[in-house]
């Protein structure tokens, strides 16, 4: 009972509390484990509701009088600094700037409490050396922190702004990575105590060290909402101001602090005027003495691509295009200011010239845009939602006429004459026929508002902009709600064949099946709003229930993941010191400084921002045969660093030989070194290109025109400066990029992959037009690699054709895969008696045999029978009479043992040739005549580009890639261990990284974290599940096993096997209180420092602390006690 509560059978002593045993007060949440020692309540720390302030810095949190007024910082008392903490001292504990108490650094540093004792008089006292608690500050370095927790900018490390009233207050921008808003959050505060924790929290948790987000290299933290919208009107054309007011705008940006040159007036006669877009080139670059040239072209979020139009004449002004800090055209949008674009302003600048700067430049916008919002004003009122009579009545004509296709679709369906779609039955046909139909009638109503709605519109306004919403719900609010979808179709029949009792039974009208013909400005009917809140409650569900499951998904990543690190060999390895990766992503960089997709430089933005910077009318433009040579003369340094070597005699190989590049630790960088020749290769063809055009022969400088140079200077001048300086960037880019020895690489991969799957659904993705087929998608699919699940809800082979241009070959290929039964091609099967016995005559229907291009013949189908081994029909008991299968039953024939003892068969003849005869009419339909056993269906895919490929569901990859017409090389299976069995354990590491992008590739989460999951689950030669299954074959450590799951088991085995901890992982240092092995604990202090080696000691455990104080404390009784 006292070890182990929970055992069976036994009895709870007396009447009062349940006792709990060892294991219970070990195991679960609130055990010791997860609920003590992994994690701790803590000192110093705050909690209350958030509010916003936009005119704090990004960098600043604004910090309540009273909290700073509890919470305290031991600062030591210096020559610098004593006056200042004299005058915290007299101030007390209750006036800020104040104090709490002094530990002296004389007679055994005994605490002095600042609440009862003389302040003047220990003010006085104060000497060197003397630690005062005092109270918070302005500029303190606190930890800010929301839960829940799933990423590692959930909690980041803020300046203090100490101000009245009772809410911790924040800049807007920040909002994204803490995923906070002001409906009531809360959130909490911590003060590191010492001078090592400030320094680590400053530099490695700073939010101006964690503008962009370590999951894909994207900027998180950026304008939002209405700072959008202020600076979407800000950048229309039609915004003008005069002197006055533009230079107030920019007072308000700048603080008064900085000094701004006034740009030239965009507008002279009659009067001068500066537009608003010349306000961003201010927020920029305030003055000539400023270093940040941007250089940008980028998409607004309203830009579309016109043929034969250039993108920075779009009229809609939807292309953004800076020049040295200068706006030459487009607006501020969602696109171009905010998070999750690295085509956005405040990226190029980070990228281009710091984070210093990125953090300047967005406390000037979140002050700009706040105070301009807030004297232009900005509301939404019933009037924005009213439907002109031309939209009632455009609306009521799409109605009318999606209805009568309806009718006329559900006429057709109920006379049977409806053309079945290709893979689905006549239901669904009908189905998918109708939901086409509506979804366009919304699609063109909302367009049609769209188009009709004013420009100043405010919902049109915000949902333009990006700051909140989109066209759809302009559209829901103005025109019509339109078709409710739940579980992926129409409302299903819930009530005896109907959906509600006041429809007909088995309608299929629009109405009668979810279809909300009302806006929300016109009302909702009674219906309408059922099936409109049906619809929704289905989000409300799913949120739910994912809550819980993503949440333990998460959990299991990072206890699998979190001793991950890159070690100063550039291999990851796990705290014991095991390689799961020669190099990290196979080419040695941080995902966090991709500035391409998936490539540390973006080419095309760097050499726009090169070219700016070297632009130079008089220095004349190279040739391309120069562009090159100048490119590889710049580039041999670095290919010698990167030269290829043998391994055994260490001598130069061929540089462009790629056979080893899966071994190769310098393939990364000579693939990137290829990737830089191949862009200044193209752009010296497009200079070739032009010189063509304009008549210069491009081995021949003396000849030239004027004119013609003029030309080639204006649409494709390269001069070696620019070129010189884009080299240099990238270069100095692609160092930047590599990862840092001792980054924490497993757990940043796992709260990669863990918080975004918390915006995951729980559907399923469904084929379009074919019915039944579909494929597990969000989190169940996560949830079946990372368990590497042996039986998958739904497993598909992907089957290439050679032949896929014909959808006869798809057919005679899928014929040979899918399992067809003797049923499927049988025009009748009966029994005929006659005097000397039975038989059952199959006959063939040699019409279907030949549609469903089988390859096989009425011979084929007898040998099939006789070779089922249930059946135990031999050769001479069948005949074949052109399309007839006879097969006799002769009244011996031995039956199976379990037909024998249930049919009670008795020994008369007659019924032992009636039970046989019955068995074989059960038996024959279901025998298989064609296509692999494994396979449950195939289906014939055809893409947009009307290729063909063939979907098979089931099992069977082998028998698939061996099928005559399907490419083999490249047939897959979205089933790991399958994949792992037939093609090994490397093609299962593949599928891995594969099948985890197709779920979540849209999320933007980067490659290099797949990758090193799939490692992690296969780098022990076998597929291993992030489970704690898998977790106990790759880790030894016990405490680690223990703090994950069933603990109480872990710490027995130990016990009884007498395991040893090294003590080396994360878990382990935590439970201990010692510095883990990642990080800044990765490496050792290797100078010298004079200090005597008796002076060097390991540093002891949380535990050896507790037990030397409880000495201390036992000591200090006893000499009590004999000293009365």
């Amino acid at each position: 009972m006292y070890v182990n509560s929970d055992v069976p059978g036994l009895q709870q002593a007396g009447f009062g509390k349940a006792i709990r045993g060892l294991c219970q007060r070990l195991k679960g949440k609130q055990g010791r484990f997860r609920g003590n020692l992994s994690g701790k309540r803590v000192d110093f720390s705050g909690r209350t509701v958030i509010s916003p302030d936009p005119n704090l810095s990004i960098e600043e949190v604004a910090v309540p009088e009273l909290i700073a007024k509890r919470m305290t910082y031991p600062e030591k008392v210096q020559r610098h600094n004593i006056q200042k903490l004299q005058t915290c001292i007299r101030n007390g504990p209750n006036i800020w700037p104040g104090a709490q108490c002094v530990l002296k650094k004389s007679d055994g540093g005994y605490k002095i409490s600042l609440q009862f004792a003389n302040t003047e008089k220990v003010a006085r006292e104060l000497i060197f050396g003397d630690t005062v608690e005092r109270h918070i500050e302005d500029g303190d370095i606190v930890l800010f922190n929301r839960q829940p927790s799933l990423h590692k900018l959930s909690i980041m490390s803020h300046f203090a702004k100490v101000r009245p009233w009772k809410t911790f207050r924040l800049n807007e921008c920040v909002c994204n990575p803490y995923n906070a808003d002001f409906d009531g959050d809360e959130m909490n505060l911590h003060i590191p105590q010492t001078e090592e924790a400030r320094a680590e929290a400053m530099t490695l948790m700073g939010v101006r060290h964690n503008l962009i987000t370590p999951k894909s290299g994207e900027p998180i933290i950026a304008a939002t909402q209405d700072f959008i919208t202020a600076a979407f009107l800000l950048s229309s054309k039609d915004r003008f101001f005069d002197r006055k007011t533009f230079t107030t705008i920019c007072v308000y940006m700048l603080e008064g602090h900085t000094a701004f040159d006034v740009p030239p007036p965009a507008i002279i006669v009659p009067r001068a005027l500066w537009t608003g877009k010349q306000v961003f080139n201010v927020l920029m670059r305030p003055n000539k003495q400023s270093s940040v040239m941007v250089n940008l072209d980028a998409k607004c979020k309203s830009f579309t691509a016109s043929p034969g139009c250039c993108p920075d004449m779009d009229p809609d002004d939807g292309w953004l295009s800076i020049r040295n800090s200068e706006v030459m055209c487009g607006r501020m949008d969602k696109s171009t200011i905010g998070a999750g674009r690295k085509d956005s302003i405040f990226y190029a600048i980070l990228r281009d010239y710091g984070s210093d700067q990125a953090v300047t430049a967005m406390d000037r916008l979140a002050r700009l845009c706040a105070r301009y919002l807030t004297s232009q004003g900005f509301s939404i009122g019933v009037g924005d939602v009213f439907p002109t009579s031309q939209l009632d009545l455009e609306k009521k004509r799409l109605i009318t006429k999606a209805y009568t296709q309806c009718d006329d679709i559900i006429a057709t369906f109920k006379l049977g004459k409806l053309e079945k779609a290709a893979g689905c039955n006549m239901e669904e046909t009908l189905e998918n026929s109708i939901s086409g139909i509506l979804s366009k009638v919304r699609q063109q109503a909302g367009q049609y508002c769209i188009d009709t709605l004013s420009h100043h519109n405010t919902p049109l306004i915000m949902a333009k902009s990006g700051s909140k919403g989109s066209t759809i719900n302009v559209a829901q609010m103005v025109a019509l709600v339109g078709q409710q979808i739940i579980g992926g179709q129409r409302v299903s029949d819930g009530f005896q064949d109907r959906t509600l009792p006041l429809f007909h039974k088995n309608a299929r009208q629009p109405d009668s099946k979810g279809f909300v013909k009302n806006s929300f400005y016109s009302g909702l009917l009674p219906t309408e709003f059922l099936f409109h809140a049906v619809s929704g409650r289905e989000g409300l569900v799913d949120t739910a229930v994912k809550t819980a499951e993503t949440g333990y998904m998460s959990r299991r990543l990072m206890k699998s993941l979190e001793d991950l690190s890159t070690q100063y060999d550039d291999t990851v390895r796990t705290s014991g010191g095991a390689i799961v990766q020669f190099q990290y992503g196979a080419d040695k960089l941080d995902p966090a400084d991709m500035e391409g997709p998936g490539t540390p430089v973006h080419f095309q933005r760097t050499w726009t921002h090169a070219e700016s910077l070297t632009l130079n009318e008089g220095e004349p433009s190279l040739m391309p045969h120069e562009i090159q040579g100048l490119c590889k003369s710049m580039l041999e340094v670095e290919r010698e660093r990167f030269s290829r070597k043998g391994l055994l005699r260490n001598e130069e190989l061929d540089y462009e030989d790629c056979s080893d590049y899966a071994i190769d630790e310098h393939e990364g960088g000579r693939s990137f070194l290829r990737s830089i020749e191949s862009y200044i290769n193209s752009l010296a063809s497009k200079v070739g290109k032009v010189r063509a055009v304009a008549g210069f022969d491009n081995s021949n400088s003396s000849v030239r025109n004027a004119i013609a140079q003029g030309h080639i200077n204006r649409t494709a001048k390269i001069s070696a400066t620019t070129l010189r300086l884009f080299i240099k960037f990238c270069l100095e880019k692609f160092k930047k990029a590599h990862v840092e020895p001792g980054h924490p690489v497993g757990a940043v991969g796992a709260q990669s992959i863990g918080e975004p799957g918390t915006q995951m659904t729980l559907k399923t993705f469904h084929f379009a037009g074919v019915a039944g087929m579909s494929i597990t998608q969000g989190v169940p699919r996560i949830n079946e690699i990372i368990n590497a699940s042996k039986s998958i809800s739904t497993p598909v082979i992907t089957c290439p054709l050679l032949n896929n241009q014909q959808i006869e070959a798809a057919r005679v290929v899928k014929a040979r895969i899918e399992k067809t039964y003797l049923a499927d091609i049988l025009h009748y099967a009966e029994v005929e008696w006659s005097s000397d016995g039975g038989r059952i005559i199959l006959e063939v229907d040699t019409d279907i045999l030949a549609a469903l291009h089988l390859g096989i013949s009425v011979l084929d189908v007898a040998q099939v029978i006789c070779s089922h081994k249930k059946l135990k029909v031999p050769p001479e008991d069948i005949r074949i009479e052109r399309a007839r299968i006879l097969v006799n039953i002769p009244a011996t024939r031995e039956m199976p043992r379990r037909q024998r003892d249930t049919g009670k068969l008795k020994a008369d003849e007659s019924t032992d040739m009636l039970i046989r005869a019955n068995f074989l009419r059960r038996q024959l339909p279901s025998v298989t005549v064609s296509g692999h056993p494994e396979a449950t269906r195939a289906i014939i895919e055809t893409t947009e580009e009307n290729t063909h490929r063939v979907l098979v569901e089931g099992q069977g990859l082998r028998a698939c890639m061996t099928t005559e017409g399907v490419i083999g090389t490249r047939t897959r299976t979205n089933s790991v261990i399958e994949c792992g069995l037939v093609l090994g354990i490397e093609a299962a590491r593949a599928t891995i990284a594969n099948e985890i992008s197709d779920v979540m590739g849209y999320m933007g989460i980067d490659s290099r974290h797949m990758e090193l999951l799939a490692d992690v689950m296969t780098y022990k030669g076998e597929v291993l599940g992030i489970t704690r299954f898998g977790l106990s074959k790759t880790r030894d450590s016990v405490l680690h096993l223990a703090s994950f799951e069933k603990t109480a088991d872990h710490l027995f085995d130990a016990v009884a096997g007498t395991k040893t901890d090294n003590l080396e992982g994360v878990s382990e240092s935590i439970i201990l209180g010692q510095t883990m092995s990642i990080g800044t604990g990765s490496f050792n202090v290797v100078r010298r420092l004079g200090i005597r080696p008796a002076d060097l000691h390991k540093k002891p455990t949380l535990f050896e602390d507790a037990w030397k104080a409880e000495q201390l404390v036992r000591k200090a009784k006893a000499k009590r006690s004999t000293n009365p």
